[in-house]
């Protein structure tokens, strides 16, 4: 607990009703299997909220919304083409591209042919499509340094340390759900 918590564990200046305790489940309490899935199952369907409000907000599909945040996350990995896209979607070559023409078109992304081999397309995300994300996803990053400064910086490790586990898991599981070859 941190100086700035009072005795029950809620964080200083905490809104009124507000519970930072997960909900205790039948296997074990706050830390049971139950309670992280029924807060990760919260967490997700409230930024799958926030994208679909901001696909509909910028006349795009939610499928766009997920693109794009490929496109922003893959760069950092190197260049995302189509055929990447397409594999981390699962969806079809003419859906993908349809998809590429909206998000250019609204100004979201742009592409460009690779310098050695001019077949391949890499896709960056445009800087107007980032500055309309970035305004649009602000109140998002200051909620997070909010809840991010009630945690100590170890408390936050052993957060990240999850969440980097939880989405190599997932990963796994989307790639051999069943021990098995990947889904298509």
């Amino acid at each position: 607990m941190r100086d700035s918590d009072d005795p029950t564990g809620k964080p200083a200046g905490e809104p009124a009703g507000a519970s930072t305790e997960p909900p205790a489940g039948p296997d074990g309490g706050p830390t049971g299997l139950q309670a992280f899935a029924v807060l990760l199952r919260r967490m997700n369907g409230e930024f799958s909220r926030m994208a679909h409000d901001f696909a509909q907000s910028h006349g795009l599909h939610p499928t766009d919304v997920q693109a794009l945040v490929e496109i922003l996350d893959g760069g950092r990995d190197g260049p995302v083409t189509p055929g990447l896209l397409r594999e981390r979607l699962q969806l079809t070559s003419g859906a993908v591209t349809a998809c590429l023409d909206r998000l250019e078109r609204a100004g979201h992304i742009r592409r460009t042919r690779d310098s050695a081999d001019r077949r391949i397309v890499h896709l960056h995300y445009a800087p107007r499509g980032r500055e309309v994300a970035r305004e649009y996803f602000r109140p998002l990053a200051r909620a997070t340094d909010t809840v991010r400064q009630r945690f100590s910086d170890a408390e936050l490790r052993a957060v990240v340390r999850f969440l980097a586990a939880m989405n190599e898991e997932l990963a796994a599981l989307r790639h051999h759900p069943d021990g098995g070859p990947p889904r298509r």
